[in-house]
């Protein structure tokens, strides 16, 4: 298989962690997230949104958006929840991530290490909206090891990527209890790998 990758993606470092965690080998092919000039020649033929992660499987089948990737080799593993409920409340989480989490609290962190500066208020809005993910975050992880049942799950791999990382968009992690042990839970996973 073959991963086009971006190292500072942490769309692509969850599917990167989900393979670690499952013992699964695949090649890697870096793509610049700030140089998009060759991404029509490169991920056009692949996936239309041009984005990364894009992988290519085994028997030349390309599969795009990180989520889809992890429900995708997480299937008949731990990490996907095999009852109906707990299945679809891990698919909620993810759905979360990607519209109420990533938007905001990577795309500030994407500013930071691009080095763009966005209008105030703008950024100010991504912060809102990126303080509000965690604090539902925080609501439903207090009392609770992980995001759906007793284990983690494609949705904790999913929250993981950008939240154990949300200080380099300017957010306090270490003012969520709840979050804070859930991110060391997560590192404590065997197979678990650094972004």
């Amino acid at each position: 298989m073959l991963l086009y990758d971006n190292a500072i993606s942490g769309n692509c470092y969850k599917v990167r962690l989900l393979f670690s965690l499952l013992g699964i080998e695949y090649e890697r092919r870096e793509v610049s997230v700030i140089d998009r000039s060759n991404r029509a020649e490169l991920l056009g033929d692949l996936n239309p949104g041009l984005r990364v992660p894009t992988l290519v499987l085994d028997d030349g089948r390309p599969l795009a958006e990180s989520d889809a990737i992890l429900v995708y080799f997480a299937e008949g593993t731990e990490y996907l929840p095999t009852d109906r409920y707990e299945r679809a409340q891990a698919l909620q989480w993810m759905f979360f991530e990607q519209y109420s989490h990533e938007p905001n609290i990577a795309v500030l962190r994407f500013w930071a290490h691009a080095e763009i500066k966005p209008d105030p208020r703008e950024a100010l809005a991504k912060f809102n909206g990126g303080l509000a993910a965690l604090e539902a975050m925080e609501r439903h992880l207090t009392g609770r090891d992980f995001f759906v049942g007793d284990r983690a799950t494609v949705a904790d791999i999913a929250l993981y990527a950008y939240t154990h990382v949300a200080d380099e968009g300017g957010f306090e992690i270490a003012r969520f209890e709840a979050i804070g042990a859930w991110l060391e839970r997560v590192r404590t996973l065997p197979g678990y790998v650094s972004i």
